[in-house]
């Protein structure tokens, strides 16, 4: 059975399957899924992301042609680390800047999340969500916002109405999250609000060789 029928067949048996969409770092070490429901695709094209894709090394399969890092804007409890968490390490690019979590095993970008774990949004990367039972699209549905397109590597159309959109919904869950408690459901920080695992914050040499692409 191949492997697209052979997903087919478990997501027709599993109501977590048929609901959900598979989470793998490049090698397989770290797993997982993330919920389709509740979920805003979006690219982003700020220096920050470009420099974190350059500073993991796979900036070519990380970063579009313009520069824009394609993710899943959803809410932590939304994700699910179900095998080798171990792997789960997070760099930072300033001592205040986001969190941004990744497969240490083979330098898989998985997500980016604020240091207050109250505050439930999580970006996944789409390098860990390539699944070969269905397409991004299908999961998630098209892109519909493009942000810091001023940062773009070439010109780059906006969507300030889908971008407004999708910010007005990420907001009204957070803040459901927020008063509802569902913000401590999260695989990224532990009960008393710490990452599971230790920013590794880079040097001011090694961010502004980040910023310039890696050189």
């Amino acid at each position: 059975m191949s492997e697209r029928l052979h997903d087919a067949a478990a997501r027709a048996v599993s109501p977590t399957l048929t609901t959900s969409h598979r989470l793998s770092c490049r090698c397989g070490t770290l797993t997982g899924y993330v919920g389709r429901r509740k979920t805003h695709r979006g690219v982003c094209y700020c220096r920050d992301c470009q420099a974190c894709a350059h500073a993991l090394g796979s900036a070519a399969g990380i970063l579009d042609a313009q520069g824009g890092t394609d993710v899943v804007a959803t809410l932590q409890s939304n994700v699910t680390l179900a095998r080798g968490t171990e792997a789960l390490a997070c760099l930072s690019l300033s001592p205040n800047g986001l969190l941004r979590w990744y497969a240490s095993c083979c330098n898989t970008p998985i997500a980016n999340t604020t240091r207050n774990y109250r505050m439930s949004y999580v970006g996944v990367v789409h390098t860990c969500l390539h699944d070969a039972s269905e397409s991004l699209d299908e999961a998630f549905g098209p892109v519909r916002m493009r942000v810091n397109t001023r940062s773009a590597r070439a010109p780059v159309k906006s969507t300030p109405f889908g971008t407004l959109k999708a910010v007005a919904g990420i907001s009204l869950a957070l803040v459901r999250a927020r008063l509802g408690g569902s913000y401590r459901r999260t695989p990224f920080f532990d009960s008393r609000g710490v990452p599971v695992a230790s920013p590794r914050i880079l040097t001011p040499e090694e961010r502004a060789r980040a910023t310039k692409g890696g050189r």
